[in-house]
C-alpha cells in the first residue's frame, strides 16, 4: 500500500509550475483548510498538483457526457439477455390516465401548460403506449440513452439481481388528475378545500387502479409478479412543486390562473362550501405552490395488500422507480425535509438510492418534471454499503468486518476497497465496524451537545443511536455517474430502519455556500442547510491540499479513521487504501520504524522547477492478524537551504517487514542546496518514530549523472556529447560543493547548451531539467 509515486523520467517531463507562487502562499508542507471546490496547485499535470484533488462537480452542469460505463460490465445488464444469478424480479407496469387528462407521451410537445412533453419528442400513438412504457423502463433506446431499470439492478448486485417488465393498460380512471393528487398535502373538504364544487378530491389511484387491472386481465393477475408500478398521466407533485412554485414566483397570489384549477382563467371557481379557490395550495415541505402542482400525486409505495407497489407519473425518472422498488423490497426512507424547521442536515444526500441519490441524473433536481424523463432522477445513485448489506446485494466475503473492541485489542486495520460501482466479487466492497463494547461502553457514544452542534449549529447533529461505521469507495462511474465526486465514504449506521439509519460524514461540514435557483426578480437563493447538496463535497480524499480530508477522528466513538492512497487500474477502476484504527488500544504487537538514509533518492520535476526526494522507510514493526498486519504512519517534513517543502501525503502504510518510500516535494529556490528532514511516527505508538536528514543536491547530482549514461547506453546522445555532458556535471558538483557558485553555474551553462544539442525530444527535456535544478545562483 506504498504511496503513488513517480518514475524518475517520468517526472522528469514538463515546463515550469503554473500557479506555483500560489501554492507556496497557500502553505505549502501541511494540509489547508478544507474548500468547497479545491484549485489545482502547480496546474494540470504537475508533479505539486494534489494526488487526489476533490473536483466535485455541482449536479446542475451534469449532461450525459457524465456517464462512465463500468469496466467489463456485460451488455446483457442492459438489454436484459442476462439474468440475475439469485433472481429475477417480475414486475408489472400499470399505465393509467384521468378523464380530464391522458398520457403525456400520446400528446402534442408542449400541450400540458408545464410545457410537456419536450418539444423534440415524438408522440406515440395510444395503443403503443404500454410498448413504449415497456421500452422506455427496460429497453436501451434513445429515450433512456441506452440504461434501464434491470441494468441499475444488475449493476448494484453483480448481476445477482435482474428485473423483468411487462406493460398493461392504458385505463382511464373513473375521476378526474386532481381528484386523485390533491389529497396528498391539501384540504380537499371544509371551507379551506382546494378541490373544485362538485368534485370528488378523495379518490384513490390504488383503489380504481387495480378496478381497471383487475377487470382487464383478472383478479389473480398480480399473482404473476413480484412487484407492481402504478405509472399515472401526467407529473409527480415531488419534481413539479419547487419548478412550479416559488422557483418562478415570490408569492402564492402570485400564481397565475393558467395554473390554477380547471376554469380559473374564466374567473373565479369555488369549492363545496361556497369559498373562492386560489391558483396555489398547500403542499409536502413549504406552505404552497401552484394548484397545478399539487394537484399531481406524490409518487408512494407499500407493501400492504395483494402484491407490494408502488404510484410514479409520466415525469418519474427511473431513479424513482429504482427508489420506490427498494421500499417493495423491505427498506425505508432515510431523507429528511431539506425545508424543515429547526433544519436538519440531509442524511446521505446524493451518495444513496434510499436518500436523494435518486434525484441523480443529468441537471439535477431541478429537472426531474419533464416528460419523458431524461435529467434529474433518470439516473439515480448506488445504495450505501449498509443498506446493499441490507438488500442482500454484495457478498458476506466483499465486506470487512471490524469491530471498535476486536480494534483495540488486534490493532489499526487496513485494507483496499474498491469502487462500489464496479463491485467485483473477490475485491472488498468495504468495511464495517460495530460499535460494541471496547470498555468505555457499547453504541454511539457521541453527543451533539458536546460537539458543539447546538443552536445554529444544531442542524448538523447526527441525532445518535448509532451502531456501527461503514467506509466505501465512491466513483463517478456506472450508475454512479452522476454522483458530485469520487472519494471515500464514511458513514454512521444503525441496523434498523429508523432513519437517519445512515449518515454521511461530511469532510466539509461547513455551509456549501451554493446557489439553488435565481428567482425571475434576480435575487440569488441558496441552498439551504437541509439540502442534499450540502453533501456535494462530502468525501474524503487522500493526500494533503486535495480541498477534503484524509481522516476522521471520533473521540466520543474511540476511533480513527484514514484514507491512504488512491489507485487507478488500467481498466481505469478506482480503488483506495484505507485503515481505521482504535483510540482505546493498538494491540500487543511492537511497533517500529527505520528511514534508509543510503536509498534515498532524488529527482527533477517540473522541468526543474522541483525535486521529488524519496526516502525508504521499512514497517519494523510485529504483524497482526489479518488486516492488522500492519501499521499506519503520520509523515512530517521540513527543509532548510533555500528550499520550500510540499507534502503530498501526510499518512501512509505499510505491513510489518515491509519497505515504502516516503515521497517529499521540493520546490528549488535560488541560493539554496537543500536539506530535508523527514520524520515518520506510528499512529499506534507515537514511540516508534524515526527521522532522516538528507542533502538534496548531491542526490540530485548524482540522478543527472546516472541520466546522462542511461541516455548514453540507449544511443540518445552521440557526438560525444556524453562525456563532454558528464565532465560539464561533474565540475559544476565540485564546484557547488566548494561553495563556488559562480564556476558552477559556467559549469551548467555548458550542460544546458550541450543538452540542448540532443535530438531526441525527451531526452533533451529530461536532460534540461536535470541541469536546472542543479542551479544555485
Amino acid at each position: 500500500m506504498a504511496p503513488h509515486l513517480l518514475t524518475p523520467r517520468a517526472v522528469g517531463r514538463g515546463g515550469l509550475a503554473a500557479g506555483l507562487a500560489a501554492l507556496l502562499a497557500a502553505g505549502v508542507g501541511t494540509a489547508v483548510a478544507p474548500a468547497t471546490a479545491a484549485a489545482e496547485p502547480g496546474g494540470p499535470g504537475s508533479a505539486l498538483a494534489p494526488v487526489d484533488p476533490a473536483d466535485w462537480v455541482n449536479q446542475d452542469d451534469m449532461t450525459w457526457d457524465d456517464y462512465t460505463a463500468v469496466p467489463g460490465a456485460p451488455a446483457g445488464w442492459a438489454d436484459g439477455t442476462a439474468t440475475g444469478s439469485v433472481r429475477e424480479f417480475r414486475a408489472a407496469v400499470v399505465l393509467l390516465d384521468f378523464t380530464d387528462q391522458p398520457l403525456l407521451v400520446t400528446q402534442p410537445p408542449g400541450s400540458h401548460p408545464f410545457g410537456s412533453p419536450a418539444e423534440d419528442f415524438e408522440p406515440v400513438a395510444p395503443e403503443d403506449a404500454p410498448q413504449w412504457w415497456e421500452d422506455y423502463l427496460n429497453t436501451p433506446t434513445e429515450a433512456n440513452h441506452g440504461h434501464t431499470i434491470t441494468e441499475y439492478w444488475m449493476e448494484n448486485s453483480n448481476g445477482r439481481y435482474s428485473v423483468d417488465v411487462d406493460a398493461f393498460g392504458t385505463y382511464t380512471l373513473p375521476g378526474k388528475l386532481h381528484e386523485y393528487g390533491l389529497a396528498g398535502h391539501a384540504p380537499v373538504t371544509g371551507p379551506d378545500s382546494v378541490c373544485p364544487a362538485g368534485d370528488d378530491c378523495t379518490k384513490d389511484i390504488r383503489t380504481d387502479g387495480f378496478a381497471a387491472w383487475y377487470a382487464d386481465q383478472g383478479d389473480d393477475v398480480h399473482e404473476d409478479y413480484d412487484v407492481l408500478f402504478w405509472v399515472t398521466a401526467g407529473h409527480d407533485e415531488s419534481g413539479t412543486w419547487q419548478e412550479f412554485g416559488d422557483m418562478q414566483f415570490a408569492a402564492p397570489e402570485d400564481v397565475p390562473a393558467e395554473l390554477g384549477p380547471p376554469g380559473a382563467t374564466e374567473g373565479p371557481v369555488y369549492n363545496d362550501a361556497g369559498n373562492e379557490i386560489p391558483s396555489w395550495a398547500p403542499t409536502r415541505y413549504v406552505p404552497w405552490t401552484s394548484w397545478r402542482s399539487a394537484a399531481t400525486h406524490w409518487p408512494n409505495a407499500t407493501s400492504r395488500g395483494v402484491i407490494p407497489n408502488s404510484t410514479q407519473a409520466e415525469s418519474s425518472g427511473q431513479a424513482v422507480f429504482q427508489h420506490e422498488m427498494s421500499h417493495l423490497l423491505g427498506i425505508g426512507d432515510n431523507y429528511n425535509n431539506p425545508f424543515g424547521d429547526p433544519p436538519v442536515r440531509s442524511y446521505t444526500g446524493p451518495w444513496d438510492m434510499l436518500s436523494r441519490g435518486s434525484f441523480n441524473g443529468p441537471g439535477g433536481t431541478h429537472l426531474r418534471w419533464q416528460v419523458p424523463n431524461a435529467g434529474g432522477a433518470s439516473m439515480g445513485s448506488h445504495f450505501t454499503l449498509r443498506n446493499k448489506q441490507r438488500l442482500e446485494l454484495v457478498s458476506p466475503e466483499q465486506v470487512l468486518g471490524l469491530s471498535r473492541a476486536g480494534l483495540a485489542a488486534d490493532g489499526v486495520a487496513r485494507a483496499t476497497v474498491q469502487a462500489r460501482s464496479v463491485n467485483r466479487e473477490g475485491d472488498l466492497a468495504g468495511l464495517t465496524v460495530a460499535l460494541d463494547d471496547d470498555g468505555l461502553g457499547a453504541g454511539d457514544r457521541s453527543s451533539c451537545q458536546a460537539e458543539g452542534y447546538v443552536g445554529t449549529e444544531a442542524w448538523r447533529c447526527d441525532r445518535g443511536g448509532y451502531e456501527g461505521y461503514s467506509v466505501e469507495v465512491v466513483d463517478r462511474m456506472g450508475t454512479d455517474s452522476f454522483t458530485p465526486s469520487s472519494g471515500v465514504h464514511v458513514a454512521k449506521t444503525k441496523p434498523v430502519d429508523r432513519a437517519p439509519f445512515v449518515w454521511t460524514v461530511d469532510a466539509n461540514p461547513q455551509d456549501i455556500g451554493l446557489t439553488d435557483f435565481v428567482r425571475p426578480d434576480g435575487t440569488p437563493v441558496p441552498v439551504t442547510v437541509g439540502d442534499q447538496r450540502q453533501l456535494n463535497d462530502a468525501m474524503f480524499r487522500a493526500g494533503t491540499r486535495s480541498g477534503s480530508q484524509d481522516e476522521h477522528v471520533d473521540e466520543a466513538n474511540g476511533l480513527h479513521v484514514y484514507v491512504l492512497d488512491r489507485q487507478r487500474d488500467a481498466d481505469g477502476v478506482l480503488s483506495y487504501d484505507v485503515a481505521v484504527r482504535s483510540l482505546e488500544g493498538s494491540g500487543d504487537q511492537a511497533r517500529g520504524a527505520a528511514l534508509d538514509l543510503a536509498g534515498a533518492t532524488a529527482v527533477p520535476v517540473d522541468g526543474g522547477a522541483a525535486a521529488e526526494l524519496r526516502v525508504p522507510m521499512t514497517n519494523t514493526g510485529e504483524a497482526g492478524e489479518g488486516a492488522s498486519d500492519g501499521d499506519v504512519y503520520r509523515l512530517s517534513s521540513a527543509v532548510a537551504g533555500g528550499w520550500e517543502a510540499v507534502q503530498p501525503y501526510d499518512l501512509l502504510g505499510a505491513t510489518a517487514g515491509e519497505t515504502v518510500e516516503v515521497p517529499l516535494q521540493l520546490v528549488r529556490e535560488p541560493g539554496g542546496l537543500g536539506t530535508a528532514t523527514v520524520t515518520v511516527t506510528s499512529e499506534s505508538d507515537p514511540g516508534a518514530t524515526a527521522t532522516a536528514e538528507v542533502a538534496v543536491h548531491p542526490l540530485l547530482a548524482a540522478y543527472a549523472q546516472e541520466l546522462v549514461a542511461d541516455l548514453g547506453g540507449e544511443g540518445a546522445l552521440g557526438g560525444g556529447v556524453e562525456a563532454r555532458l558528464a565532465s560539464a556535471l561533474a565540475t559544476a558538483a565540485r564546484s557547488t560543493e566548494r561553495g563556488l557558485a559562480a564556476q558552477a553555474e559556467r559549469s551548467l551553462d555548458r550542460a544546458e547548451a550541450l543538452a540542448s544539442r540532443v535530438t531526441d525530444e525527451t531526452a533533451r527535456a529530461d536532460l534540461l531539467a536535470a541541469v536546472e535544478v542543479l542551479r544555485v545562483g
